[in-house]
């Protein structure tokens, strides 16, 4: 059964745009079929703890003779990137918290990206390599070339860079820009093109679920 693992970082359960749009997604893959089947992680109402060791980082088979690592912290990594693994298609909601990623998203990737089991290290392993990762990303201002913010998104490279050249996965990112033209007074004259991307990303969305879910 095509498996679709959704999860969501925002803080806020009920305005967030990207939470809005992975919904509409994740809709979209379970109207696909019967078959289609959806797991869902809240990362901010149920938050992953920091990683607890350094030796979590890294394979049973390659520690030192001395690191101990506690049961439980390698069983919750393990389960993690098992549900990881299980999944046809990984969307992910990453609004941009001061210019980066939510700190509980941080969190999870930490569980998920381990050189030797799901990244390369000492052998071909890329378990993910070619699945599908869509990434919903709402920002609260625009990033546009020439304007004073360029370049200062630091979110979206992140994820491209663990999800896509660590892990091989195919990334497809879908952006809402302007996600606080609404409330900030310096951005209102944007408030339209605030909306207009908003409902492109839906579009987008449900259009992507739809394309994915019938590979």
């Amino acid at each position: 059964m095509p498996n679709l693992l959704h999860l969501d970082s925002s803080v806020d359960p009920t305005n967030s745009r990207s939470r809005a749009i992975t919904r509409t997604f994740a809709d979209a893959w379970r109207q696909c079929s019967p078959a289609h089947t959806v797991t869902y992680r809240d990362l901010h109402s149920a938050p992953l703890p920091h990683f607890p060791d350094p030796w979590l980082h890294w394979p049973a088979r390659v520690r030192p003779a001395e690191a101990v690592v506690a049961p439980d912290a390698e069983a919750l990594r393990d389960s993690l990137i098992a549900e990881l693994c299980a999944a046809d298609v990984v969307l992910i909601g990453a609004p941009m918290y001061n210019y980066s990623l939510p700190s509980t998203l941080k969190a999870w990737i930490d569980y998920i990206h381990i050189p030797g089991i799901t990244a390369l290290y000492d052998g071909n392993v890329q378990p993910m390599a070619g699945r599908p990762a869509v990434v919903v990303n709402s920002r609260g201002a625009m990033y546009d070339v020439g304007t004073p913010t360029e370049g200062w998104d630091h979110g979206t490279p992140v994820l491209d860079l663990i999800l896509g050249s660590s892990l091989g996965m195919t990334m497809r990112n879908i952006t809402a820009n302007l996600t606080l033209a609404d409330f900030v007074p310096m951005l209102a004259d944007f408030i339209d093109r605030g909306n207009d991307e908003f409902a492109q990303a839906h579009a987008a969305a449900a259009a992507l679920a739809v394309e994915l879910g019938s590979a």
